[in-house]
C-alpha cells in the first residue's frame, strides 16, 4: 500500500512541466514590483499571451491581432510610470518589441502652436517611440482647450498611428479616473484602441513601508527596528489621503540627507555607521520634507 502511494506521488511530480524560459523571464521582470497584485497579474498575463501568440504562429495556428496599447488610471504616485517601464523592458526581453525604451510625454510635447504643427510633433514622438513605449501622462490635458484647441489634432493623429503602426510601438495613456473617462469620449475610436485598461489603486501602508525599505536596501542602507517603526508611524500620519509612492521616494531622499548631516559630526566613521538609518534620521528627514513642501 505504501509503495503504491509513493508511486502515485512520483508520477504526479514527473508529469509537471518545468517553467519555460519566457515564463521565468516574466516572473523575474515583476519580482521587484511592490504591491498592486491585480495590476501585476494583468501585465504578466498580457506578456504571456504575447509569447503564446508567437508560438501559435510558429506552429501555423490561428493567432489574434496583437494590440498592446494600454490605459492606466489612478491617483498620482501609484506606480503607473514604473509599470510602463517594467512592461517595456519585459516585452523587449521577450522579443515582442525591438528596443524596449520608454518615451515619456505630456501635452506640451504633442501640441503645437499653429495649424499642422501638432501633427508633426505627435508623429515625431511616435517615431522616437518606435520599438518601445510612448507613455503620455495626464493624457486628458489634451482635451482641455475646447473645440478649436490643437489638442484634438494630437489625439486624432495618435489614434491613426495606433491603428496603422500597431506592431511598431505601444502607446500607454495615464491619468486620473474621472478625467480619463471624459477624455476617452473625445474621439469615437480612442477607447476601442485600448484592449488593456488597468486601474492602479493606492498603496497600502505595509506596501509603502516595503517600498521605502527596498529603496534603502538598493543603496546599501539599513534601518534600525526603531527607525522603521517611526517611519511607519509617520507614513500613516502624513499619507491619510491614500498610498503615494512618490511621497515615500521623496521622504527617503530627505532621510538619507539627514543621516549625512548627522554623520559629519562624527570624528571617525565605520561601514556600519554609513549604512545605518536611525530614528533621529527619520524624524529629521520628515521635518525637512514638510519644510520643503511648505516652501513650494
Amino acid at each position: 500500500m505504501n509503495g503504491q502511494v509513493k508511486f502515485i506521488i512520483s508520477q504526479k511530480h514527473s508529469s509537471q512541466q518545468p517553467e519555460s524560459q519566457e515564463g521565468a523571464l516574466i516572473e523575474r521582470a515583476f519580482k521587484s514590483f511592490t504591491g498592486l497584485d491585480q495590476v501585476k497579474n494583468a501585465l504578466k498575463s498580457i506578456a504571456a499571451w504575447s509569447v503564446i501568440n508567437q508560438k501559435r504562429a510558429e506552429f501555423g495556428l490561428k493567432t489574434h491581432i496583437q494590440t498592446h496599447h494600454m490605459l492606466f488610471y489612478g491617483n498620482p504616485g501609484t506606480g503607473k510610470t514604473t509599470a510602463a517601464r517594467v512592461m517595456a523592458k519585459c516585452l523587449k526581453d521577450l522579443k515582442i518589441i525591438e528596443k524596449g525604451h520608454l518615451v515619456e510625454a505630456e501635452r506640451a510635447d504633442l501640441v503645437g502652436e499653429y495649424i499642422g504643427h501638432t501633427a508633426l510633433k505627435t508623429r515625431e514622438l511616435i517615431r522616437k517611440a518606435q520599438g518601445g513605449v510612448l507613455f503620455i501622462d495626464e493624457a486628458y490635458s489634451l482635451s482641455r482647450g475646447g473645440e478649436k484647441d490643437f489638442g484634438r489634432e494630437a489625439i486624432d493623429t495618435l489614434v491613426k498611428h495606433m491603428e496603422d503602426q500597431n506592431e511598431q510601438f505601444i502607446c500607454v495613456l495615464a491619468g486620473y479616473k474621472k478625467e480619463m473617462t471624459g477624455f476617452l469620449k473625445m474621439n469615437t475610436g480612442l477607447k476601442s484602441r485600448f484592449s488593456h485598461i488597468l486601474y492602479f489603486p493606492d498603496y497600502r501602508l505595509n506596501e509603502l513601508n516595503r517600498i521605502a525599505n527596498s529603496m534603502f536596501s538598493e543603496r546599501d542602507y539599513q534601518m534600525s527596528k526603531i527607525a522603521n517603526e517611526r517611519l511607519v508611524q509617520l507614513i500613516r500620519e502624513q499619507d491619510s489621503s491614500g498610498g503615494n509612492a512618490r511621497f515615500v521616494r521623496n521622504l527617503t531622499e530627505c532621510i538619507i540627507r539627514a543621516q549625512a548631516v548627522r554623520l559629519l559630526k562624527y570624528e571617525s566613521l565605520t561601514k556600519k555607521d554609513c549604512m545605518l538609518i536611525t530614528e533621529e534620521d527619520v524624524i529629521e528627514g520628515m521635518a525637512e520634507y514638510k519644510k520643503n513642501k511648505q516652501e513650494i
